[in-house]
């Protein structure tokens, strides 16, 4: 059995993903990872046979534009735009999905479950399909706060209430941005509860990094749903450029925004500045590629500044770690 592995081509999902696609490897499964070209080097140097797809609609140098967009949003701007690219990801790839599954002679599939509705295809072929959430997984049932909003977990009759309304409002999200998959599915004649969020998640398995002590209490949760802990093994990354000889030894404040939301300058002008009144310690401050540095006009004497950093060797020498709580980042 040949299992592709299909993934949003960003790193905090790609890294984990592939991780996960390499142990399956290890243990002599056949596994192919399919994402757009952007996502090829994380994807080779993780050791992995990559293979490309939507080359035409989505060519080298999409999804930074993509980001470069997203990544300047807050709030539910931020999730609407967020909803809006997987829909059009998956559009793309209604069509030539098929194809590409029968070239490289595909027989299941593991999907990233951020990626709504793309198991459509699986699902119309036929073929065997189990969801990852390598990010944090939605809980469609109501009984606790969907991972979209800041509430606390509550049980009377009327924060079940509040959290069903919230469902409710990112459900209508979904669909005005997934009409074109709806009628996709309609024509190809699959029999889809469309009012039900959770209807095409994989009854086979669900699984998410998040682990169970980590996450809200519930009974409510689906049997396949498996609370797995982090995939990730420190290995398979791309290499990054860091100037260690710039360490001083002094205490480490590491801080990171993530590979999507980073491009609001406020956020990492409000950081360099608390670690300019603080004596004896030193700021790492990884930027991405939305915001100049020279936007942060405040800073530390012994400040490192990068786009990007190793991220693990970092976090081991760190004594505090300042992140947007992006799952990975915070497991």
């Amino acid at each position: 059995m040949r299992i592709a592995f299909l993934s949003p081509p960003v790193q905090g999902h790609l890294n984990p993903m592939t991780a996960l696609a390499r142990e399956l490897q290890l243990r002599n499964h056949d596994v192919v990872f399919l994402s757009l070209l952007d996502a090829e080097s994380f994807v080779r140097a993780a050791g992995l046979t990559f293979i490309p797809c939507c080359e035409k609609e989505c060519p080298a140098g999409f999804l930074h534009e993509r980001l470069w967009q997203l990544a300047k949003l807050t709030g539910e701007a931020c999730v609407r735009s967020a909803v809006k690219g997987i829909a059009a990801r998956t559009e793309a790839m209604l069509n030539s999905l098929p194809a590409t599954f029968a070239a490289a002679g595909v027989d299941a599939v593991v999907l990233d479950s951020y990626e709504m509705f793309r198991e459509v295809i699986p699902m119309s072929l036929g073929m065997p399909y189990v969801h990852v959430s390598n990010a944090l997984h939605f809980d469609y049932t109501g009984y606790t706060p969907l991972c979209l909003y800041d509430w606390p977990h509550e049980t009377t009759p009327e924060t079940l209430a509040r959290n069903r309304r919230g469902l409710a409002k990112f459900i209508r999200m979904f669909a005005e941005a997934h009409t074109a998959v709806r009628a996709h599915a309609e024509r190809l004649g699959l029999k889809i509860d469309w009012d039900d969020p959770s209807a095409t998640i994989s009854k086979l398995a669900w699984l998410t990094q998040t682990p169970k002590e980590f996450d809200f209490e519930s009974s409510h949760w689906p049997a396949q749903l498996h609370h797995t802990g982090p995939f990730h093994d420190g290995i398979g990354r791309l290499g990054t450029d860091f100037p260690w000889e710039r360490l001083t030894g002094e205490p480490l404040i590491y801080a990171s925004m993530g590979t999507l939301v980073n491009g609001l300058p406020d956020v990492f002008r409000t950081i360099a500045a608390a670690a300019y009144m603080l004596k004896d310690v030193q700021l790492v401050l990884s930027m991405g590629n939305i915001v100049d540095p020279e936007q942060i006009e405040l800073l530390p004497r012994n400040a490192i500044i990068v786009r990007r950093a190793p991220q693990l060797e970092l976090l081991k020498r760190g004594s505090i770690c300042i992140t947007h709580a992006g799952l990975n980042t915070t497991l």
